[in-house]
């Protein structure tokens, strides 16, 4: 699916229409800017600043509050799903817009104060850096 995602426009979205009964259980992918620097690939120690939101509007965490970028390895299980699969192929310098299903964030479980069971949630995320074993 990665040729398809470099052939369509920013805007394109991943497996669901805005309103349609899908769009609760499939990533949707939006390039608000199309970085022009490195690609994140899975296993890379990537960099960014993110929102993250609920439906509702509700901040439940920043990068940018804390006032600290968020580093993690992508495509390893070691954060939500979401993002191991919406960041991968998003290159240094692109913002990109995630709406994350629950069952491809936390699930059925309650996350701290603001994320309760089956919560789907969208993230505003800046790709700053990626490190590789190359670097």
């Amino acid at each position: 699916m990665a040729f398809l995602r470099e052939s369509l426009p920013a805007t394109f979205t991943e497996h669901a229409v805005p309103g349609s009964p899908a769009m609760s259980k499939a990533l949707q992918i939006t390039d608000l800017h199309i970085g022009e620097g490195k690609t994140a690939v899975k296993g890379a120690l990537i960099t960014t600043n993110y929102t993250g939101t609920l439906e509702d509007g509700t901040v439940f965490d920043s990068s940018h509050e804390r006032g600290k970028p968020f580093q993690c390895v992508i495509g390893t299980g070691r954060v939500i799903k979401g993002w191991d699969q919406g960041l991968i192929g998003m290159k240094v310098g692109g913002k990109r817009t995630l709406f994350v299903p629950a069952h491809l964030a936390y699930g059925d479980r309650t996350i701290g104060a603001h994320i309760k069971p089956g919560a789907d949630l969208k993230f505003e995320i800046e790709l700053l850096e990626v490190l590789t074993r190359d670097d």
